[in-house]
């Protein structure tokens, strides 16, 4: 959808939750692409308005994605030259303010493609989150629901080492000892809001002595969710882990 005034296109992010730079042009000297006063909008994924376009908006979004994904929360203006440096032929000066206006939303990783994963990721894409669904097998993501990111690695562990710091790990893959070498890398991190593996309560025992074994220490072994989601949710794995991801968020937000 094509939005013409950035307040219109705040309001819509701040619905979805979603994190955004509000880049101004402060002043201006010389020639230069847009007046004081005008706006641009950039997310992680997507840019709203201009600022003129060009090699000096090609920049401007750059550094608003760094600012989104650093986590940076701090307003700040910068000057700019329109000259050949820049690449640009405008020739004037222009002062922008970047404010980073951050939404609170959880990071979520769900390793495996698989049936419990489809269902899972179908649940968690209608809250306001960001999901990436990881499985390295070609052709398992038959269906994706709108807005998941999806990734297909070479090594799964490569996504935990990735992983913004507070993300929240599900891990249900295809595979035993991927399940257990991705419990130790993210236990290993030690900066999750919450890891949870699928797994029978045999499994989790199992899981423990090994990762006890490989040098992970109590405390850590204890924040290990296995089995995986809400004890009193009988029968429904996807509803009952989803619930336990909604109860931990809203613990942290309530804090």
């Amino acid at each position: 959808m094509i939005y013409h005034d950035w307040i219109t296109v705040l309001h819509v992010l701040r619905e979805k939750r979603q994190s955004c730079v509000l880049i101004t042009v402060l002043s201006e000297r010389g020639s230069v692409p847009r007046d004081s006063g005008s706006k641009m909008v950039v997310t992680p994924h997507e840019t709203f308005l201009t600022i003129g376009g060009g090699h000096l908006e090609y920049q401007c979004i750059a550094q608003a994605r760094d600012m989104l994904q650093s986590g940076q929360q701090t307003p700040h203006s910068e000057n700019f030259s329109l000259g050949a440096r820049l690449g640009q032929c405008c020739g004037g000066m222009t002062t922008l303010l970047f404010e980073p206006l951050l939404q609170a939303q959880p990071m979520i990783q769900v390793y495996g493609a698989g049936h419990v994963g489809l269902a899972l990721v179908n649940l968690l894409s209608t809250l306001p989150c960001h999901i990436s669904w990881i499985d390295s097998r070609a052709g398992q993501f038959t269906h994706v629901p709108p807005g998941v990111v999806v990734i297909q690695p070479e090594d799964p562990l490569d996504c935990v080492a990735q992983a913004a710091p507070g993300s929240y790990f599900v891990v249900m893959t295809h595979h035993h000892p991927l399940d257990l070498a991705l419990s130790e890398a993210i236990l290993k991190r030690g900066d999750f809001r919450y890891a949870g593996v699928i797994g029978s309560q045999t499994k989790a025992q199992r899981f423990r002595y090994r990762l006890e074994g490989k040098g992970i220490p109590a405390d850590s072994l204890a924040c290990l969710r296995c089995p995986i989601g809400l004890p009193d949710v009988k029968g429904k794995l996807p509803v009952a882990i989803a619930g336990e991801i909604i109860s931990i968020y809203q613990q942290q937000v309530l804090v």
